[in-house]
């Protein structure tokens, strides 16, 4: 029946198109406890496992009980749970639950639960919930000590010293008759705008590659390596904004005339400063780490046979025609990533008529 119930729910989602999420689907088929919960926050009274256990519908077979329904309801946002309080608007969720489980009834009549589309689907929410239920409690951002934290900020200095930095646009020559003239014609009127600058760039300067990024040099620091120091020397010397400088001798036979573009003052952030976002990387790191030894674990207990020479059967359409403009419906997982946030919220099935908002719901009630 759990089975069932994921595959037809996943079905319902590809036929009807009526879900925000895939992802949402995996809380069909979750099993339901019995035991005592607590509802609606802190202040709110528990439940006996008879109350969640009652029935509210039957759908050939398939039960919908209380807890079920508030556990559908509960994980939306306060906004959407503050339109369900009434019994009339209760029944109307309801409605939505019946009529999710009558449309993916009908779609597994129609062997949608078979459809290889559909198996790909509940392979990959399965995944998920797989690599949650692996990860979640034993990779935290706690578990990353501050220990850790200290010697990745001792290693990486560099990240979170940061020099000061100046960015330069750049005409070059190899004459410094030229170069004179250039400069000149920087300092009026051409090369007051970035734009004028950029204009005698194109007109004058020797270097190709700079030609192409109109001049710009980018942010350099005083251990810059691909551009020479005396050049280096006269953009910092560059006190504001907009200054244009005169004929900087580079020392290897060209000569350059800079317009400076930019400054970043130096940066330094203390260990406590960057103490949370070091954590946060490492942990994600830990996490990666973590799930690629799992699943090498995984495959390596696995029987794999991989017959590398049929590769060479595989056609692969390479023109702009044909194909799912939305791509694939249920794509690899990818275990470079970490693993979304377990409390994302689970969107439900809309009413197929958009039914307009009870008066005075636009916000929660007080106290939620």
């Amino acid at each position: 029946m759990r089975t069932r119930r994921l595959l037809t729910a996943l079905t319902f989602a590809l036929v009807a198109g009526s879900l925000g999420s895939l992802a949402s689907l995996g809380c069909e088929s979750k099993s339901k406890s019995h035991k005592k919960v607590t509802v609606g926050g802190g202040g709110a009274p528990t439940q006996s496992s008879g109350d969640l256990s009652t029935v509210l519908a039957t759908v050939d077979g398939v039960v919908i009980t209380v807890g079920e329904f508030q556990e559908r309801l509960n994980r939306q946002s306060p906004y959407i749970r503050a339109r369900y309080t009434s019994i009339d608007q209760k029944k109307e969720f309801l409605d939505s639950l019946v009529r999710f489980e009558v449309l993916a009834a009908e779609a597994a009549k129609r062997g949608f639960d078979k459809d290889p589309e559909v198996i790909r689907t509940a392979k990959q929410v399965m995944i998920q919930k797989l690599l949650r239920d692996e990860f979640e409690t034993k990779v935290t951002p706690e578990s990353i000590t501050d220990a850790e934290v200290k010697a990745y900020y001792d290693a990486h200095a560099d990240e979170f010293m940061k020099p000061e930095e100046v960015r330069a646009s750049a005409i070059v020559v190899k004459s410094r008759g030229q170069a004179e003239r250039v400069a000149a014609e920087a300092a009026g009127e051409a090369g007051k705008t970035n734009k004028g600058f950029r204009d005698l760039v194109s007109a004058y300067t020797v270097n190709d590659e700079q030609k192409l990024r109109g001049g710009d040099l980018r942010y350099l620091s005083t251990a810059t390596k691909d551009v020479p120091k005396p050049v280096i020397e006269a953009a910092f010397a560059l006190a504001n904004t907009g200054d244009v400088s005169g004929v900087v001798d580079a020392g290897d036979g060209t000569f350059w005339v800079l317009k400076q573009t930019g400054r970043r003052k130096a940066l330094t952030r203390s260990l406590d400063d960057a103490a949370q976002t070091i954590r946060n990387k490492l942990y994600r790191d830990k996490r990666l780490d973590t799930q690629k030894t799992f699943v090498e674990g995984l495959r390596n207990a696995a029987k794999v046979e991989i017959l590398e020479d049929n590769l060479a059967k595989v056609r692969v359409d390479t023109s702009l025609e044909g194909g799912d403009p939305h791509g694939e419906a249920a794509p690899l997982p990818d275990l470079t990533q970490p693993l979304p946030p377990p409390t994302t919220p689970m969107p439900v099935p809309p009413p197929l008529t958009p039914t307009p908002a009870p008066a005075g719901s636009a916000k929660p009630p007080a106290g939620k």
